[in-house]
């Protein structure tokens, strides 16, 4: 998930590794209800990685997308390794990309439950997820009956335009070490989703955290 090389790269000082204040996040988690999404605060990870436990049922088929948050919480491990649920992940990596690519597109795009994470919330109410394949994207935008998002205080940020500097500047440059050290490739923006608001109310909820986890 990267663009084109950022001229500037945000330090730790930034507002974009800083945690939210409890006013920002209940700010946050105002706006987003307003829209039809079902937020809680959550002190952790270990809280949202419970949290999620209790909000999917045993055995339903779930796709968690490339995280560094699902990673760092445990929540990756106790979808894909526990045998509590169909790993929709587990499953594709089983299959052949050059017959079967169309099912597992269709596989990913609308799983029981998506579980992920973002790369920016706003106070006004909106989630901004990046991609380079675009495979989270159509779960996430509304194929998936469920969405989970779990999100680190330190991604709220105060409207879309900063929301957009924060995926440029600071988690493109992250996203593209990561995919370096893991597949050996760059990665790439090629793909930007915007929830501004939710119309099937009940279908998503954002898990907020009172600390920073994840990029």
């Amino acid at each position: 998930m990267t663009a084109s090389t950022p001229t500037t790269r945000a330090t730790p000082d930034t507002p974009f590794t800083t945690p939210a204040t409890d006013e920002r996040l209940e700010r946050v988690a105002a706006a987003l209800k307003e829209k039809n999404f079902d937020v809680e605060i959550l002190d952790d990870a270990a809280a949202a990685r419970a949290r999620v436990k209790e909000l999917i049922p045993e055995g339903s088929a779930v796709f968690t997308v490339a995280s560094e948050t699902l990673r760092l919480s445990g929540i990756y491990e106790d979808i894909n390794d526990s045998g509590r649920y169909e790993s929709v992940r587990a499953r594709s990596q089983t299959m052949d990309r050059a017959t079967q690519m169309a099912e597992i597109w269709r596989m990913l795009a609308c799983p029981d439950v998506v579980v992920g994470s973002v790369s920016a919330v706003t106070e006004t109410g909106s989630l901004v997820a990046a991609s380079a394949s675009g495979s989270q994207l159509p779960a996430f935008a509304g194929a998936a009956p469920r969405a989970i998002w779990v999100v680190g205080a330190q991604k709220v940020v105060p409207d879309l335009d900063t929301a957009l500097r924060r995926v440029d500047e600071y988690c493109v440059p992250l996203e593209d070490e990561r995919a370096m050290k893991v597949y050996g490739v760059p990665s790439a923006l090629n793909r930007l989703l915007v929830l501004n608001a939710e119309p099937q109310p009940g279908r998503g909820t954002v898990l907020l955290l009172r600390e920073a986890i994840g990029f």
